[in-house]
């Protein structure tokens, strides 16, 4: 999967810009550039949409028949989501959301995430906690014009995110697509957090405390994009009560 966020959809955390991109001695490919190799790394099944020069996903089934993550696209109501693995609590979840049984990971978090946008009554860090096994998701909110992501904390699921010479920022679960369009500027999103333009990233397994971002080196010896990492030294100064007015895009600020 590969996503792309125009300059001023996102604001992303400083540490992910490296110098050492600006002094790289190959070329940047735009990400308009990445987006059609993706395309066409994946002819027979992978497809993008755009919305008015702002976002862009694009999206390819597993090429194999072993691969025993899902990937899933789904769009409703002008949410747009990507969903990476599985969850084992699925059929539970449904039933909570009012869902039906045939409704699969991607339609689930976005009914989620629909329910906490429209001032649900439990912080998204509790939503998050319910969701059990292995995924990673990317939410375009196109009448919000707003972005939420969220990688589970096994690890099984990987995604990376970084900053683009155009100020574009990029997620994907390959690196090789970030690295082509951002060079240095990229990290691993961390596992067990949520991304919000609007309100930041955060750790949703341990929401008491705040992220650091920690120097990243490559083998060449070059400063890249920080790893993001809980401060177990630096709790959150107040935590919303859980309560109707209480919702993810309140919740740490």
């Amino acid at each position: 999967m590969l996503a792309i966020f125009k300059n001023g959809v996102v604001d992303p955390p400083k540490e992910l810009q490296s110098p050492a991109s600006l002094q790289a001695s190959i070329k940047a490919a735009n990400p308009e550039e990445t987006m059609k190799n993706f395309l066409s790394a994946n002819q027979n099944n992978g497809f993008s949409i755009g919305f008015m020069n702002k976002a862009f996903l694009a999206y390819s089934n597993p090429s194999t028949s072993y691969n025993t993550l899902s990937r899933l696209f789904c769009g409703v109501n002008d949410i747009y989501c990507i969903f990476l693995g599985n969850l084992s609590n699925l059929c539970a979840l449904n039933k909570h959301y009012g869902l039906s049984k045939c409704a699969n990971e991607a339609m689930l978090v976005s009914e989620a995430y629909r329910t906490l946008r429209d001032r649900g009554p439990y912080p998204a860090h509790q939503v998050l906690k319910e969701l059990e096994g292995s995924f990673g998701f990317v939410i375009y909110d196109h009448k919000a014009d707003t972005v939420f992501v969220a990688l589970g904390g096994d690890e099984k699921v990987k995604l990376f995110w970084g900053i683009a010479f155009d100020g574009s920022v990029m997620i994907s679960d390959n690196v090789d697509h970030i690295k082509a369009s951002c060079i240095k500027s990229f990290a691993p999103f961390p596992s067990g957090c949520m991304y919000h333009s609007e309100t930041g990233l955060k750790s949703y397994e341990h929401p008491s405390y705040k992220m650091k971002a920690m120097p990243r080196v490559d083998s060449e010896g070059s400063m890249c994009g920080a790893y993001f990492k809980v401060d177990v030294y630096s709790k959150v100064n107040s935590m919303p009560r859980v309560g109707s007015s209480a919702n993810w895009a309140t919740w740490g600020q």
